[in-house]
């Protein structure tokens, strides 16, 4: 089954402690340090639109891609009653092709990650060059190395009164890759329906990370710690990025 196909409808409750809200102000923090005002986002592999929807409500042009067909009927569905309804795409990261430059690119909660190939990463960072307007800002989060090692062996539980998953996690030095193998049930009235999915993602140094912005065009490229406006420190897990194409 592919990833997020069972998933896709229990989503939204099992990480309903996210705090979308806080991450929208995050990023408006960094729209706002940027020479040229942000009207229009990209919001990139936007899953169900939980942001996308955030930040629409905070006036901004919203424009949603995402690869999964399950994933973008909710968001679609989540942000029909807007006053300006946002687009949503169903694009691969690395193939992404919109036709107009945007101010600002988002792709958060780790998708990065999930592009097990780095050179498709490398080819979407530089179609989200290509994306952006001069001057526009991408921002972007990755989980660490030594976070994915650290989830081999583990098993974690979600639950809400009408979904249950439980997954665990092996860590692959030679792939580099962890794997994420899940078990979800779903209340469907008296009866539970029960479905599983595989999720990986690939460990990439921040080096590399810079790197690849850096072979995309980008300049002004900025490491920060977790929802946080200064640099990373040591042992944190998840590293922000915000890079700027050049004007």
């Amino acid at each position: 089954m592919a990833s997020y196909e069972f998933l896709a409808g229990s989503y939204d409750a099992l990480t309903a402690d996210v705090g979308y809200s806080r991450w929208a102000d995050y990023i408006e923090g960094h729209f706002a340090r940027l020479k040229k005002p942000v009207r229009t986002v990209l919001d990139l592999c936007c899953g169900t639109g939980s942001l996308t929807y955030e930040l629409s409500c905070r006036g901004y042009e919203m424009t949603g891609a995402d690869l999964s067909a399950d994933m973008l009927s909710i968001a679609e569905e989540k942000c029909r009653d807007l006053p300006v309804r946002p687009r949503f795409f169903q694009e691969a990261m690395e193939d992404l092709a919109l036709p107009y430059g945007v101010d600002a690119c988002v792709c958060c909660l780790d998708s990065v990650n999930y592009v097990l190939k780095p050179q498709k990463l490398q080819r979407a960072f530089r179609k989200v060059y290509e994306v952006l307007a001069p001057g526009g800002l991408f921002l972007f989060d990755a989980d660490t190395p030594e976070k994915l090692e650290s989830m081999d062996g583990q098993v974690f539980l979600d639950e809400t009164e009408d979904e249950f998953c439980v997954w665990r996690g092996e860590y692959s030095s030679k792939r580099r890759v962890c794997s994420f193998w899940m078990d979800i049930f779903q209340r469907e009235g008296q009866v539970w329906r029960r479905g599983g999915e595989l999720h990986e993602e690939y460990a990439y140094t921040m080096d590399e990370l810079e790197e690849y912005l850096k072979q995309a065009g980008f300049v002004r490229i900025r490491r920060y710690g977790e929802l946080k406006r200064r640099t990373p420190k040591e042992g944190e897990q998840r590293i922000f990025f915000t890079a700027v194409k050049g004007e």
